[in-house]
Formats: structure tokens, C-alpha cells, sequence
């Protein structure tokens, strides 16, 4: 019955590992999606090979954060196993199926309460105050409530086809912005591999199999990642024009004191 007890703590203190590590490398300015899912890997050790842990490791914070959720990952788990096998070596079969019972059972509890909406709220808040008493360099941002995530505005990446009324102009042509659509970067594919080129100039020139980080409304976004060039296109551009105009217009009304 040690065995498991420790089996059960030691399940659980892993979960609470990487919770504490997903909302340290939030606090570093990554998403939650992403952040969860590099705390995860990191702490595992297996599937931290995508194109975003290059983008977390070149971080200094994040990189101390990702260290030691390895390290903590390494050890952790192992003992994890080992306490596995001990729980139910030289158990009758009876025993070995109690015990089973009671393990199923208690990850299904640590199932519950850690997708539990209300206790990630507590959660985050109390890890948050935590790490920045302990890691003041930790600076937090709330990308969401920033750039209006939830007020119709969103960001979106947009491939670029050859077809697409997107394809070889520069930003400068499209004129997006008035369409309220704000470029923030590019993934471009090179002989070298992908780069990322940020905060693009009016000058550069979209080509075909470009990806587009885009910021603007919802529905704006969605209807230039389906237009296609020609006549059509540049219709299709100029009403989205008049959309963002009339709500720029409606935006200041509602501003008003």
C-alpha cells in the first residue's frame, strides 16, 4: 500500500510540475496552447522537437524554465516506474487487482480536478503570485486581453496560395491595413530552411507558400485567407475597406464619453 501511495503522490506532483512550468513559460510571453505543450514535452522528454521549441530555447528565461523541467522530468518519471513495478511485484492476484482498482480510480480523480476550469483558475493564480515573488525577470503578459482576443479581434495565419490575391505583391500593394489587418511576421521557406521575418517592411513582397501572421477582425481575417486574385479579389478588397472604415467609425462612437 506504500508502493501505491507513492505511486499516486509522486502522479501527482509531476502534474503539478508541469503546470507550474506551462504557466512560467506563459508568463515569458508564450501562449497557453504552446506553453502547455512544451512544459509537457519538456517534462517527458519526448516530442520537444517542433519548430516552436527552437523559438522557446532562444529565450533566456524560457530556456532556464525548459532546463529544469528536464531535469525534474528525467528523475521523476523514473521513479514513477520504479514505484510502478514495486506497487505490484510479489502481490497476489487479488491484492494486484485492489491495488489496480485504487490506481484507476485515483487517476481518474487527478483527471478530473486538473481539467477542472475553476481549479486551473486557482491554480494559476496562486503559481503566478508565487513565481513572481521568486522570478521577478518573469514578466507577465496577457496577450489576450492586449490585443482584444475576445473582443473580435484575433490572430491568424494565413498560407498564401498561387492562386490567392495575396500572392506576389508587397505589403505596400495590398494596402491591408486599411482593411484593418495588421501583418506581424512571415514564415518563408529557403533552400536553408524556414525563417521567420518579423515586423515586415511595405516593401516585401508575398510569395506563394508564404504564411502570413496576421492580426485584424475575426471575419476579415477569414475572408482574405479565402480570396482569390482577379477581378474578384480586388472587389472583394474594396469592400472589406468600407467594412473597416464603417467599423472604425462605430468603434469611436462607442468610445465616446
Amino acid at each position: 500500500m506504500i508502493a501505491l501511495i507513492s505511486l499516486i503522490l509522486a502522479i501527482t506532483v509531476s502534474l503539478i510540475i508541469v503546470r507550474i512550468g506551462a504557466v512560467a513559460l506563459e508568463m515569458t510571453g508564450l501562449s497557453r496552447e504552446v506553453a502547455s505543450f512544451q512544459a509537457q514535452s519538456a517534462f517527458s522528454g519526448t516530442g520537444f522537437t517542433t519548430s516552436e521549441s527552437e523559438y522557446v530555447v532562444s529565450h533566456s528565461a524560457r530556456r532556464k524554465i525548459i532546463r529544469i523541467l528536464i531535469f525534474l522530468g528525467s528523475a521523476g518519471i523514473t521513479s514513477v516506474i520504479a514505484t510502478l513495478v514495486l506497487t505490484f511485484v510479489g502481490k497476489g492476484r487479488e491484492e494486484a487487482t485492489g491495488y489496480l482498482l485504487i490506481l484507476i480510480m485515483s487517476l481518474i480523480v487527478l483527471y478530473i480536478v486538473f481539467t477542472s476550469k475553476t481549479v486551473d483558475r486557482l491554480m494559476r493564480k496562486w503559481i503566478k503570485r508565487f513565481l513572481q515573488r521568486a522570478f521577478p525577470e518573469l514578466r507577465v503578459y496577457d496577450y489576450t486581453q492586449l490585443l482584444g482576443i475576445t473582443h473580435g479581434y484575433s490572430i491568424s495565419q494565413i498560407k498564401v496560395k498561387k492562386n490567392s490575391w495575396l500572392a506576389n505583391k508587397s505589403l505596400r500593394e495590398l494596402e491591408l491595413d486599411k482593411e484593418g489587418i495588421l501583418v506581424l511576421g512571415i514564415y518563408r521557406k529557403t533552400k536553408d530552411g524556414e525563417v521567420y521575418i518579423g515586423a515586415p517592411r511595405g516593401d516585401m513582397v508575398i510569395l506563394p507558400g508564404d504564411v502570413l501572421v496576421c492580426y485584424g477582425p475575426e471575419e476579415a481575417l477569414l475572408e482574405l485567407s479565402k480570396r482569390v486574385k482577379g477581378k474578384k479579389g480586388d472587389e472583394a478588397h474594396e469592400e472589406a475597406v468600407k467594412r473597416a472604415q464603417l467599423r472604425a467609425m462605430e468603434e469611436e462612437i462607442k468610445a465616446r464619453p
